[in-house]
């Protein structure tokens, strides 16, 4: 175990936690690049199924340590580009697995906090959960794939409006815009996002959630034709895989399938 990050396991879900505390989880090189190789790592390890994404204490993740760029010996531009190229390898871990990825947001998720959360495919937000854009305020833009999901959650308007006045958006408001999948109890994110995991396993195949996120994610770069050209490959894929021939056959036998999590 590292210092900035804390690894745990419950059964086949990991838990990825963000563990620099004194600094709202604001992660620095260290953190961040740490954060990509252990998502990169999980992507490829069958013994994980679902991976949640937490931090610790009373913050979810506060961005980027600006404390960082500001006493690093390079320019902050260059500073900037070398974090930037960690977080984005991170994000886009989470975008390209296959696997679900859950957001439990125990407090304020800032920043690249807010780009990170995005970037999941679930946000488990408690009450006093807060989200702010936080980058055009300190006179940056947003990165982290921020300007991609955050259009795509809420709409190009709304999303403008985020980004041009930073106001702190609530777990009520987050969950009236679409921006959290859902809010619970104070101390409760963890336990509420384990609980989807399993409730998904039970529901749902991972061999078949991971094609649906690859398609809904590519469904906005694609021409209409090349996507369900798409969709075909991975209607035949999935329904030759081992959970697609489960799926049939409790289709055929009219009983709940037993898929593989």
């Amino acid at each position: 175990m590292n210092d900035v990050i804390e690894i745990k396991r419950d059964g086949n879900i990991a838990e990825i936690i963000l563990n620099r505390k004194e600094a709202y989880n604001a992660f620095n090189l260290e953190m961040v690049t740490l954060l990509a190789k252990h998502l990169s790592n999980m992507a490829v390890d069958n013994a994980v199924r679902g991976i949640i994404l937490t931090g610790n204490g009373h913050s979810f993740c506060a961005g980027g340590d600006l404390k960082w760029v500001v006493t690093s010996s390079e320019k902050p531009g260059h500073s900037f580009r070398t974090l930037a190229s960690q977080f984005h390898l991170a994000v886009t871990e989470i975008r390209r697995m296959k696997k679900p990825v859950v957001a439990a947001l125990n407090g304020i998720a800032a920043g690249g906090g807010f780009s990170l959360a995005l970037a999941c495919d679930f946000r488990i937000m408690e009450k006093s959960a807060t989200f702010k854009q936080a980058y055009t305020a300190n006179g940056l833009s947003i990165d982290g794939g921020g300007t991609f999901t955050l259009p795509r959650i809420v709409g190009s308007a709304r999303a403008l409006e985020i980004a041009a006045f930073d106001a702190p958006i609530s777990a009520k408001q987050a969950l009236e815009w679409g921006l959290a999948t859902k809010v619970v109890e104070n101390g409760a994110s963890l336990e509420e996002s384990v609980m989807l995991l399993r409730q998904l396993a039970a529901k749902s195949s991972l061999f078949s959630f991971g094609w649906s996120k690859r398609l809904i994610n590519d469904s906005f770069n694609n021409s209409f034709e090349s996507h369900i050209e798409w969709e075909r490959e991975g209607l035949s894929d999935c329904s030759e895989s081992a959970d697609g021939q489960e799926g049939l056959k409790a289709f055929n036998e009219k009983r709940r399938p037993s898929f593989l999590f």
